[in-house]
């Protein structure tokens, strides 16, 4: 239902993904090492007293979906628009990289470290614990990924999406994310992904790989606890 996809990481962080979670019955984040990321059963009454004691003074967190007013001890580091994107295509996409690496534990600090690079979104040194994750690697460096975040109902999200500048222009996280939605779809999943609305050159490739946008974009904020 598309109802899953409203307010998507509390039902992720609540639902599917709550072994991964930590907070109260009415917030919770991702565990530390994950992405961090949190989320509220509730956006019009946020529990942020029941998400402080889990949220570190002066990291920064990433909430969706949420405008209230910031409390008094919490920082807005900065805020923006993005769209969320589900998978309308009638065709199968095409796996193009069968040879792809699976990323496993032996590759959480080369994908930190290119994810630091390339800024695709908040992504932590066990982020690649949340789902399937490939990446391309060249000569024993990996310099493309893309991987699986958050899950509510059969909606799975694509993420990590990123490339080294030096092997841009290849189509390598494009072949990813196909090899990404091919297999989510042959588990009847639906991929859906996140993408900043400044990101036009981003966003006009999803269009055209399938993508559409879900409804209206959605804000996105950074916080910290001060």
């Amino acid at each position: 239902m598309e109802s899953h996809l409203d307010n998507v990481f509390w039902k992720a962080l609540s639902g599917p993904q709550l072994r991964f979670s930590t907070g109260s019955a009415r917030a919770r984040r991702y565990a530390p090492g994950l992405s961090p990321i949190f989320a509220f059963a509730d956006l019009d009454h946020p529990d942020f007293d029941g998400l402080a004691p889990h949220c570190p003074i002066g990291e920064h967190f990433y909430i969706a979906d949420w405008r209230g007013p910031v409390p008094r001890d919490w920082q807005l580091v900065a805020e923006a628009t993005m769209h969320r994107m589900v998978w309308r295509s009638d065709a199968m996409p095409d796996d193009l990289l069968p040879e792809a690496t699976r990323l496993g534990p032996e590759h959480a600090q080369q994908a930190v470290e290119l994810a630091t690079l390339t800024r695709p979104g908040p992504f932590g040194p066990r982020t690649l614990e949340l789902g399937d994750y490939f990446g391309v690697v060249d000569d024993g460096r990996l310099i493309a990924m893309a991987g699986e975040r958050s899950t509510a109902g059969t909606f799975r999200e694509v993420s990590g999406v990123c490339t080294h500048p030096e092997f841009q222009g290849r189509g390598l996280a494009r072949k990813l994310m196909n090899k990404l939605a091919r297999r989510q779809l042959m588990r009847r999943e639906t991929p859906f992904l996140h993408v900043m609305c400044s990101n036009e050159a981003a966003h006009a490739l999803y269009l055209r790989m399938g993508f559409r946008d879900h409804l209206d974009p959605v804000v996105v904020r950074v916080l910290s606890r001060s």
